[in-house]
């Protein structure tokens, strides 16, 4: 007899108290040591559609909901006595007719009302969406088929509420399907075999093959995908690639997950290789390293074959250990030496200008000589030099590097470019496989290394990022550096972590379409997500005291609707605006968590941090506090902007700045402002 859990069983587990999960822990491990044990009180249940639902009892009144069916044990749900036996009333798993998955489908009979949002009628109805889809066409899907006749009466105001009640497989093509885009070929249907097989349902079940498994499922709490894929995710994570490889997908999509199981999948496929997992900063490793370690915990050879390493630790450590012989200079002594040198030089350029070229042009491609400078091409930049200017400009810069030179001094991006001269000349690479997270934030002379380490073997660099989530660097030419990923290129659509409402809101600051500079393009309208919550709410106010009063007010409500207080974050633009915040929260006698770089969120407090370190975080509930005019966008950053093109990324990384703190939220969301507010708030609107 198989042991499954199922993804309904993961999410109920959450909503108990601390004391009634450890108890209920207890119950599930005793179960699958020994199903058949008489002590475990299993009891049939009256009234239930679906005869194999059974319960057992953890304590007075709390109650575990199992089914044996297909000679397994499926732990379903746990909950209160009477909520716990209501869902089993209100439900039966049974093997779809056409694809063989199987499905936990909501009884049609005792779904009483379908609410639809309150529109104003109209004269004329609504089309029904899938009046031209054939019943085969919508089984194929995995529509139950007790579900047919709503779902061929969906239109564009009840489609929504529809799909709150259908499997997530079936939901999920028809949101598609509703938004004119075509659903994934559905998998084979199953034919004579195991019903817990077919992708469809291993997204839901899953089988615990021993207690180890089990208890990593039971205390993930982080993300249940990292148990629980959605096949496209799977697909991804496993497959075989010729050449480097990238998943992409708005926030919310999963992402993170896939670029952790591909190095997991990686690591266990090769046993005797080496896996990097980096991304850009040391904050995201330091999330990323606890995830890892939650994944795979019971796995000890993986956590030895993977490294978890920020770009800068990687460089560093390597330049060590290889042909470092320089100091790492710091960018801040840098950026003096470039106005030093301007100052000596007669020139016309701003030094915002002066600094900008430093820093995306002369530093990031290394450029070491007049020649180097003449002839490069500085995409991105709008304002065109004439050779002249270039010999004035090359002048400051040349003066810079000859104090360095003296000064035996390196950069990053120096480093890099050493480490990339040196991998790609034949240095073996301490990496069989590399696995990059949040990749959109990657910069020049750091791809540069990956693509040495790697050398265009098959399946040696995969590469994870959103671009409308690029907040710290410029866009330019993967391809031009060895990387391309055209052919082997992927887009989520699925949004697992953010509710539709604020899905839609947040999206409101991008664009519809991004590209990248090679022409590679991530579309944003075909994402789906699969759960409703409350529209967002966008307040300003006269005053900071009245925006303070009224934050103050919204926790308090969300923490009486039942939320606890580390399901809470609250993020503002920059460290000028936190006191704004804390004053709000310790309003009511609340506790905060600042966030550090190291990214540990404590329990029983509110989570308190800049939107800069919102990225690998989610909360049921979020606050986007002080979005006030010239704070973002920053107005420092506007009038420090070098040129035209300058202007333009900084307000196009201050909107995905803003993004990403708004897609922080599943369920809940709110921005405040004091009057008049950014403008980017009405662009939400």
């Amino acid at each position: 007899m198989d042991f499954l859990i199922a993804d309904s069983f993961i999410d109920s587990l959450a909503r108990l108290t601390n004391e009634e999960q450890r108890a209920v822990k207890t119950t599930v491990f005793d179960l699958q040591v020994n199903p058949a044990n008489p002590g475990m009180n299993l009891h049939s249940l009256d009234r239930v559609q679906d005869a194999n639902f059974h319960s057992i009892r953890v304590n007075r009144d709390v109650r575990i909901i199992v089914h044996r069916a297909f000679g397994n044990m499926l732990v379903c749900y746990v909950d209160h006595h009477d909520n716990a036996y209501d869902w089993a009333r209100r439900r039966k798993l049974e093997q779809h007719p056409s694809t063989g998955a199987a499905q936990m489908v909501e009884i049609r009979e005792r779904v009483e009302e379908i609410v639809i949002p309150n529109y104003v009628v109209e004269e004329r109805p609504k089309p029904k969406l899938f009046a031209a889809f054939s019943d085969e066409t919508l089984l194929g899907y995995g529509v139950p088929p007790e579900w047919l006749a709503d779902v061929r009466d969906a239109n564009e105001d009840s489609i929504l509420a529809v799909a709150e009640h259908l499997p997530a497989e079936a939901a999920e093509a028809l949101l598609e399907l509703a938004t004119g885009g075509t659903p994934t070929t559905p998998a084979e249907p199953v034919v004579d075999g195991d019903p817990f097989s077919h992708p469809d349902a291993q997204r839901r079940f899953r089988v615990m093959t021993n207690s180890e498994e089990l208890a990593m499922a039971m205390d993930s709490g982080w993300d249940k995908w990292t148990v629980f894929l959605h096949p496209e995710q799977r697909k991804f994570s496993e497959g075989n690639f010729n050449g480097p490889a990238r998943v992409g997908g708005s926030a919310g999509t999963g992402k993170t997950v896939v670029a952790l199981h591909r190095a997991v999948f990686l690591a266990r496929s090769n046993p005797n290789s080496r896996v990097l997992l980096s991304t850009f900063s040391d904050t995201l490793a330091n999330a990323l390293r606890g995830k890892l370690r939650r994944l795979i915990h019971n796995q000890p050879s993986l956590a030895d074959q993977i490294e978890v390493l920020s770009m800068t630790s990687l460089a560093e450590r390597l330049y060590r250990s290889t042909t470092g012989k320089k100091q790492l200079i710091e960018p801040q002594e840098v950026q003096n030496m470039v106005i030093q040198s301007a100052a000596s030089t007669s020139h016309t350029f701003s030094r915002a200008f002066l600094l900008s070229e430093w820093e995306q042009i002369v530093d990031a491609w290394q450029l070491k000589d007049w020649e180097a400078y003449r002839d490069v091409q500085r995409l991105g930049r709008k304002i065109r030099l004439t050779e002249t200017n270039r010999k004035v400009m090359w002048a400051i810069y040349q003066q810079v590097l000859k104090l360095m030179e003296e000064r035996e001094a390196i950069t990053y991006a120096g480093i890099f470019t050493e480490l990339a001269t040196l991998f790609s000349s034949g240095q073996r690479s301490p990496y069989d496989f590399v696995v990059v997270d949040e990749a959109q934030d990657i910069n020049i002379p750091q791809l540069r290394l990956l693509a040495a380490l790697c050398g265009n073997r098959p399946n040696s660099l995969f590469l994870a990022g959103d671009l409308g989530q690029r907040i710290f660097q410029q866009p330019f030419s993967w391809k031009s550096l060895g990387v391309d990923v055209r052919g082997r290129s992927k887009t989520l659509r699925i949004n697992y972590r953010t509710s539709h409402q604020i899905r839609m809101q947040a999206d409101k600051l991008l664009g519809p379409e991004i590209s990248d500079v090679d022409g590679n393009s991530e579309t944003r309208s075909g994402t789906i997500s699969v759960f409703n919550g409350p529209k967002p709410e966008i307040r300003t106010f006269p005053t900071q005291g009245a925006e303070i009063d009224a934050v103050a007010e919204w926790l308090q409500k969300q923490l009486a609707d039942g939320l606890e207080p580390e399901e809470i974050g609250v993020f503002v633009r920059s460290e000028g605006q936190l006191a704004r915040a804390m004053v709000a929260i310790e309003r009511n006698h609340l506790e905060y968590h600042q966030l550090d770089q190291k990214m540990d969120t404590a329990g029983k407090f509110i989570n308190l941090a800049t939107m800069h370190l919102a990225k690998g975080l989610e909360f049921r509930a979020v606050v986007v506090m002080c979005c006030d005019d010239e704070v973002i966008p920053l107005q420092e950053r506007i009038e420090t902007a070098g040129e035209s093109s300058d202007l333009e990324e900084v307000y196009n990384t201050e909107r995905h700045l803003l993004y990403v703190a708004c897609t922080r939220a599943r369920d809940r969301l709110l921005l405040t402002a004091t009057k008049p507010g950014s403008e980017f708030l009405d662009d939400m609107k």
